[in-house]
């Protein structure tokens, strides 16, 4: 019983820290592909799933670089919510292959819709163009909930590779392939309009990803389960 009682304790432990792996990285938010192309234009989802029971999310706020702006921001809208785009002026001037650019898009709002417990969205934009000098870009943002709740997903990566309790959505950059495609980015063009990609729903590779993530956790809880019983099996074998 002893044996029982140890095995049990393990398989317990080990499916308690499969939910903790998992769980947290479901209930970030984040930005979907979590990759583009540098200098290219590109459309990106801010994925934002409800962590609470007992309260809906009923406003994200996403703020946009000034260090590295983006000349080109466009919104796809959102049935049931209501989308404000703020420009500001920049603190320094930016050269683009454009022209000086002395404001941007420096915040993003939705608000008055609902995201339910259980649920997320999605919320697309459409901008460009990257920069080519770094390799991320990060958006802070604030999710608020129905009961006055506001968390701040607003910490930058740790210097270690670990992540933060409240981790920023991040944007990573890699160079431009030769082929000038990749990551959903259009080419740069001669007229912004026209390197500016068309926006499609991306809901279904959340629901994938979500499912990916769900099955890997089952998988490891089960083989730990064979594993227990096996050992079980072998210890209550009677000796020859």
């Amino acid at each position: 019983m002893s044996f029982v009682r140890r095995a049990a304790t393990v398989l317990a432990a080990t499916t308690a820290l499969t939910a903790a792996l998992a769980l947290p990285a479901l209930a970030h938010v984040t930005i979907q592909p979590g990759t583009a192309e540098q200098g290219s234009f590109s459309k990106v989802a801010f994925r934002v799933p409800n962590e609470r029971d007992d309260a809906s999310t009923t406003k994200v706020e996403v703020s946009f670089p000034t260090d590295h702006p983006l000349a080109f921001v466009t919104v796809k809208p959102v049935p049931g919510w209501k989308v404000e785009v703020t420009e500001g002026k920049l603190p320094q001037p930016v050269t683009t292959e454009y022209g000086p650019l002395e404001e941007a898009v420096t915040k993003v709002v939705w608000s008055g819709g609902e995201i339910k417990p259980g649920e997320f969205q999605e919320f697309e934009v459409s901008m460009g163009q990257l920069p080519t000098d770094v390799d991320q870009l990060v958006f802070p943002t604030k999710q608020t909930y129905s009961g006055g709740e506001v968390v701040d997903w607003a910490q930058a990566p740790k210097a270690d590779g670990s992540e933060p309790e409240h981790p920023a959505p991040l944007l990573k950059l890699v160079p431009a392939s030769s082929a000038g495609g990749g990551h959903g980015a259009a080419p740069v063009s001669a007229s912004p309009a026209a390197a500016a990609p068309s926006v499609t729903p991306v809901a279904a590779a959340g629901a994938s990803d979500t499912t990916a993530r769900v099955l890997g956790g089952a998988g490891l809880v089960v083989g730990v389960i064979g594993v227990a019983v096996g050992v079980l099996g072998l210890r209550r074998r009677p000796t020859a």
